[in-house]
């Protein structure tokens, strides 16, 4: 099988290369983005036109925390759908008969009944926050889903929940709130500060799954013979945001003062997935939040030592 994997560079696309570097069976396509802008049209489409994969995993996005969605929706929107159109489209086209497109947790209503069932899909309106990124993703989904039936290609989808790993984000405003707070606490530590400010209230509960099992969900849903049209991947599990700063203190050993300022926004209340359909099928996380907590601290100070950390 030939594999393209879209956005290999990324965290999620790196945890995907991991999973299959070395399977028998499997070459892997793979373009940096200065090798090939996603976001260009005529570019994709010939590059789709000249590999002509087997498979695709559309794993590429432009991604970040409240603060980065909130601040350049129009960019979130606009780059996401390209990406998205683009691939989708040109995948069809050029003869690609196995697709994955990766969605995010967000694409599901604000006050969505708990946890997020596959079926509450445009039930209702979108966090405000991360609606330019949410409404992107929709598309492509959609976009699967549509080519599916109407070309009788396996196009179909995956909804990950928040996900954390090695090759994350941790710039210190732009990235999720896990990555953040690794950075930020374990400067704290280094500077023996005596507190930190963290945002909002700490009472919204996230669910969290390490990269690797992403990627190893993602191997499992192409090989199913006719898999959902989309699916949610995560743990089942979630956290308060104020329990996760606490767990993450204890690793990156930070001993001061924690601090809450409500005057930051919370974002959605809950947002924890329906995993029900994926256990069905025969697939459960394995890391569970100490141990991948455990490893993406280990894995920051070695990027960090390295000097290849992002952010």
């Amino acid at each position: 099988m030939k594999l393209y994997i879209a956005g290999h560079q990324g965290m999620v696309g790196a945890a995907l290369v991991r999973r299959y570097e070395g399977e028998p069976g499997v070459a892997l396509v793979l373009r940096t983005r200065r090798e090939l802008d996603l976001a260009n049209q005529a570019a994709v489409d010939t590059f789709f036109a000249a590999e002509r994969p087997d498979a695709a995993i559309i794993a590429a996005a432009k991604v970040g925390g409240i603060h980065a969605n909130n601040t350049y929706p129009a960019e979130f929107l606009h780059e996401n759908l390209a990406i998205a159109a683009n691939t989708i489209q040109s995948a069809q086209r050029h003869g690609v008969r196995r697709l994955l497109f990766l969605g995010s947790s967000c694409i599901y209503p604000r006050l969505a009944p708990q946890p997020l069932s596959e079926e509450a899909l445009l039930t209702g309106p979108l966090e405000p926050t991360n609606e330019a990124y949410a409404i992107a993703k929709i598309a492509g989904l959609k976009l699967a889903q549509a080519n599916r039936r109407q070309h009788g290609v396996c196009f179909h989808s995956a909804m990950p929940t928040n996900l954390y790993g090695p090759g994350d984000n941790y710039h210190p405003q732009n990235s999720h709130v896990l990555p953040a707070l690794i950075r930020r606490l374990d400067e704290a530590r280094e500077q023996g500060s005596p507190e930190v400010v963290a945002w909002g209230t700490g009472a919204p509960r996230r669910e969290f799954m390490h990269v690797d099992d992403l990627a190893d969900a993602c191997a499992f849903l192409l090989r199913l013979e006719d898999p959902p049209d989309w699916i949610n991947i995560g743990t089942g599990t979630d956290v308060t945001i104020r329990e996760l700063t606490e767990r993450v203190a204890a690793v990156t050993g930070f001993r001061g003062r924690i601090v809450w300022d409500p005057t930051k926004p919370d974002g959605t209340p809950r947002k924890l997935l329906d995993v029900s359909q994926l256990t069905a099928l025969g697939w459960r996380a394995r890391i569970g939040l100490r141990e991948g907590l455990g490893k993406a601290y280990a894995s920051y100070l070695a990027e960090k030592k390295a000097g290849t950390l992002r952010g």
